[in-house]
């Protein structure tokens, strides 16, 4: 039986680069988001390839349903999470008040935390985070966002090393730059606005493939806004 890549939010640049990294590595793909059709498409995609691929659609940011979502999943060997952002709750920092930053530590602490938690305890050997720059390097205009990305960054360093003792490796990928192929990179060529930093999604996702099989580091730093030495054990 194939070992089995989870993908949580799951988009067009870095989740399906991910879901192509690991499959050639003989790993079968299960992606989840919360768009079906499109969803469906990425799946398609990795099959065209030879990799064994579904798609399975639920809404992330539902803590209530989580244990009920990776029942339905099954065994999970390797957990790669993104973070769910809403655009329209982006806020310079002085502008978040308590109900905006509920609603952002939501999408990118609580609901990422749970599902790491639960899979952990359902026997996934390895759990990756993709986190954005500013979970490390506070940046005022991302707000309440920052604020709970470091929350998150937070409970992977603390929880590592008593992880790590039971062979369960728990890491962080900290994304400073826009990943190519993403919904912000269309959205910057759809603007006319230059995006600077891009990143490539496959390189971002052989990261992942490394820190999987070498499991000697915390975290990872990829792009211009997360220059910095990786942290290591």
């Amino acid at each position: 039986m194939s070992p089995r890549l989870a993908v949580f939010g799951a988009g067009p640049g870095l989740g399906l680069a991910t879901g192509r990294r690991f499959g050639r590595e003989g790993f079968a793909v299960t992606l989840l988001a919360r768009r079906a059709e499109r969803l469906d498409g990425f799946a398609r995609e990795l099959r065209a390839k030879g990799i064994e691929a579904d798609a399975h659609p639920a809404d992330l940011a539902d803590r209530a349903t989580h244990e009920g979502l990776l029942a339905e999943l099954g065994p999970v060997d390797v957990a790669v999470l993104h973070g769910l952002l809403d655009p329209g709750l982006v806020r310079p920092v002085l502008e978040v008040d308590t109900e905006n930053l509920l609603a952002a530590m939501n999408g990118a602490l609580l609901a990422p935390h749970s599902l790491s938690r639960l899979l952990i305890e359902g026997g996934a050997r390895t759990v990756l985070h993709g986190l954005g720059a500013s979970a490390a390097l506070p940046m005022a205009e991302l707000g309440g966002y920052g604020i709970a990305g470091a929350g998150l960054r937070n409970y992977i360093h603390a929880a590592h090393g008593a992880l790590a003792e039971h062979g369960v490796h728990l890491a962080a990928l900290l994304i400073g730059g826009v990943v190519g192929r993403s919904d912000v990179a269309a959205q910057f060529d759809s603007s006319g606005v230059p995006a600077t930093g891009r990143l490539d999604p496959d390189e971002l996702a052989e990261r992942y493939w490394r820190m999987h099989t070498e499991r000697d580091r915390i975290e990872e730093r990829a792009g211009p806004y997360a220059e910095g030495v990786n942290v290591r054990r």
